[in-house]
C-alpha cells in the first residue's frame, strides 16, 4: 500500500491541471527547430513570445485593482484612493442585485445590497461612482455580464455628462454571457437573445466607441470553476469563436470588430504552465482568425487579455500566506505577456478587501515592475525547453477540445448539452479528492497547518445601511425624474428588442431618462423571458 508521502513524490510529476512532466527537459523533450513550436519574435504572428516587440520596456501592463462595494458614494472614495496610490486603470465590481438586474429595493435584493461589489440602480449611481475622475483620461472596466449593454449605456451618457467624446473612452466591458452559462450562472434571460445583446454592443462599440473593448470574453470563472488550464484555454477560446461567428452573421466585417476583442483569464498556481497558457492561447487565437476566418488586420490576430490572480487559491487559513501566492501568480501572469492585472488581496478568502490589504496587493504589482527586472527583458523564458513543451502541449490540448465543440454545433448546442459543464465538473472532483488524500498541498489547509492563527482587520460592509441609502435614493428618484418620458423609452425598447434592431440607442435613451436598471432588465425579461439551466448529469 502507497503511503501519502510517496503519492506526493508522484504528483509532483504532474501540473495541477494533470498534464505530465518530466523530471528534466532538454532537446530530446522539444526540438526549438520543429515548425510546431513556431516561436517567431515578439510583435510578430503568431505572437507566441508576446503581441508587442517591445513588450513592457515600452510601456508596463495597466495596473488595474478590482474594486467596488456598499454605495456608490463609497466606491468612489476608494478609486479615488486606488488612484492617488499610483493604479493605473479602474475595475468595477458590482454586487449581485446589479449582476441579475434588480434595483436595490426590489425584494430579491434582500440582504445583497452592496455585498460583493457596488449597488449600480441608475444613471445617478453611475454619476455619483465617477464623480471627480475624468472618464477620457482613465480606461475602465466592468464586470457584469447579463445587464452588461445596460451598465456601459449608463457608463457613456455619464461621458456625455462630463464632455468626453465617447472616441475617446477606453475601456473593456466584460460582457461575456457565454460562461456565464458554463460557470458562473449569473444569467437573466435565454441564451439567443443574450447574445443577441452581445452582438448589439459589439456592433455599437466598433461603430461609435472604437477605442473601447465591448467584450472581455473570460476563462477566469471556468478556472475558478475547478477547470484545468487546457480546459479554461480552450473553452475560452472557442467562446470568442461563438462571438466572431455572430459577429459575421450580423453583416459586421471581421477586421472591423475583432480588434477590439479581449480576453480575460486566471493567473494559477502551477507557475510554468501559466505562463505557457497564456503564450499557447495568442498562438491559437492568431492561427484561427487568420486561417479559420481570414483576418487582415494585425489587430484582429492579436490576443490581448487581463489576467486575475486566482481566488480560488486563497486560504482563510494563515491569510498572510496569500501574499506569496499573489506574488507568483502575479509574475506567471507579467511572464506570460498579460497587458492589465489584478492582484488578490490577502483578506479575500473572508471578506471584500480592506484598504490596507488593497495597497499592499496593489504594491505588489508595482514592486514586480519597479524592482525586479522581468519588465525589462521581452519574452525571458522563451525557447525554455520546459516552456516551450508545455505551450505545444497545452496548445494540443486545447484545439482537441475546439474540434469537439465544433463537432458538437458550436458552443451553444454544447452549452446546451451541458459538455464544458460537465468536463468542468470531472476535473474539479479530481482535483478535491487529490486534496483530500493528500496528493495535493495547500499550505495551511492541508499541511503545515497552524492552531495559533494570527487575526486581520477586515472590511466590514453595512448591507442594511446600504440597502435603505439606495432605496432612498431610488425613492427620490422616481418621483423627480419625468415618469411620462420613461414610459416612453421602455415602450420603445421593447419594441426595439421585439424588432431586429440594435438595442443600444434604445437602451442609451431610457438610462438618460433615468430609468432604473431594474426597470429596464423587467423590459427586456417580458420580451425575451428568463432561463433555467437544466441540468445534465
Amino acid at each position: 500500500m502507497k503511503t501519502g508521502l510517496m503519492k506526493t513524490a508522484e504528483r509532483v510529476r504532474t501540473t495541477i491541471s494533470g498534464m505530465p512532466l518530466e523530471t528534466c527537459y532538454g532537446p530530446e523533450q522539444l526540438s526549438l527547430f520543429d515548425p510546431n513550436v513556431d516561436l517567431g519574435a515578439p510583435g510578430e504572428f503568431p505572437y507566441t513570445r508576446g503581441i508587442h516587440r517591445d513588450m513592457y520596456r515600452g510601456k508596463l501592463w495597466t495596473m488595474r485593482q478590482f474594486s467596488g462595494f456598499a454605495t456608490p458614494e463609497e466606491t468612489n472614495r476608494r478609486y479615488r484612493y486606488l488612484l492617488s496610490q499610483g493604479q493605473t486603470g479602474l475595475s468595477i465590481a458590482f454586487d449581485l442585485p446589479t449582476l441579475m438586474g434588480y434595483d436595490a429595493d426590489h425584494p430579491m435584493s434582500a440582504g445583497e445590497v452592496g455585498k460583493c461589489g457596488v449597488s449600480i440602480c441608475s444613471l445617478e449611481d453611475m454619476e455619483i461612482l465617477f464623480n471627480g475622475i475624468k472618464l477620457s483620461d482613465v480606461s475602465v472596466s466592468m464586470t457584469i455580464n447579463s445587464p452588461a449593454s445596460v451598465i456601459w449605456a449608463m457608463y457613456l451618457a455619464v461621458a456625455e455628462k462630463q464632455g468626453a467624446a465617447w472616441n475617446a473612452l477606453s475601456g473593456t466591458l466584460q460582457n461575456d454571457i457565454l460562461k456565464e452559462y458554463i460557470a458562473q450562472k449569473e444569467y437573466i434571460f435565454p441564451p439567443k437573445p443574450s447574445m443577441r445583446l452581445v452582438t448589439d454592443t459589439v456592433e455599437f462599440g466598433s461603430r461609435h466607441v472604437p477605442k473601447f473593448n465591448p467584450i472581455s470574453i473570460s476563462g477566469y470563472h471556468i478556472r475558478e470553476a475547478g477547470s484545468t488550464a487546457a480546459q479554461e484555454l480552450a473553452f475560452t477560446l472557442r467562446d470568442g469563436i461563438e462571438y466572431v461567428d455572430w459577429g459575421l452573421a450580423r453583416g459586421l466585417a471581421i477586421d472591423d470588430f475583432a480588434p477590439r476583442l479581449s480576453f480575460f483569464f486566471n493567473a494559477h498556481s502551477e507557475f510554468f504552465e501559466e505562463i505557457a497558457k497564456y503564450r499557447a492561447a495568442r498562438k491559437i487565437w492568431a492561427y484561427v482568425m487568420r486561417y479559420r476566418y481570414g483576418a487582415k488586420s494585425e489587430g484582429s490576430l492579436k490576443l490581448r487579455f487581463h489576467a486575475q490572480t486566482a481566488g480560488c487559491s486563497l486560504t482563510w487559513q494563515q491569510p498572510y500566506n496569500n501574499l506569496m501566492r499573489t506574488a507568483w501568480q502575479a509574475m506567471a501572469a507579467v511572464l506570460g505577456g498579460a497587458q492589465s492585472l489584478h492582484t488578490n488581496s490577502l483578506d479575500e478568502a473572508y471578506a471584500l478587501p480592506s484598504e490596507e490589504a488593497v495597497t499592499l496587493a496593489l504594491r505588489t504589482q508595482q514592486i514586480l515592475a519597479y524592482e525586479t527586472g522581468v519588465a525589462s527583458v521581452v519574452d525571458p523564458l522563451g525557447g525554455s525547453y520546459l516552456v516551450e513543451r508545455l505551450t505545444l502541449d497545452l496548445q494540443r490540448a486545447a484545439e482537441d477540445y475546439i474540434a469537439k465543440i465544433d463537432a458538437l454545433g458550436g458552443m451553444l448546442p454544447a452549452i446546451e448539452a451541458g459538455f464544458p459543464q460537465r468536463e468542468i465538473a470531472a476535473a474539479s472532483y479530481r482535483y478535491q479528492r487529490e486534496l483530500e488524500e493528500g496528493d495535493r498541498v495547500i499550505v495551511g489547509a492541508n499541511r503545515f497547518q497552524s492552531e495559533d492563527e494570527k487575526p486581520i482587520e477586515l472590511l466590514e460592509i453595512d448591507g442594511g445601511a446600504a440597502c435603505d441609502a439606495q432605496s432612498a435614493k431610488l425613492k427620490r428618484l422616481r418621483s423627480a425624474r419625468n415618469n411620462a418620458e420613461v414610459r416612453s423609452s421602455l415602450g420603445q425598447l421593447k419594441r426595439a428588442a421585439e424588432g431586429n434592431e440594435n438595442t443600444m440607442p434604445f437602451l442609451l435613451d431610457a438610462v438618460r431618462a433615468y430609468a432604473t436598471l431594474g426597470e429596464i432588465c423587467d423590459a427586456l425579461r417580458s420580451t425575451f423571458g428568463t432561463y433555467t439551466e437544466t441540468t445534465h448529469l
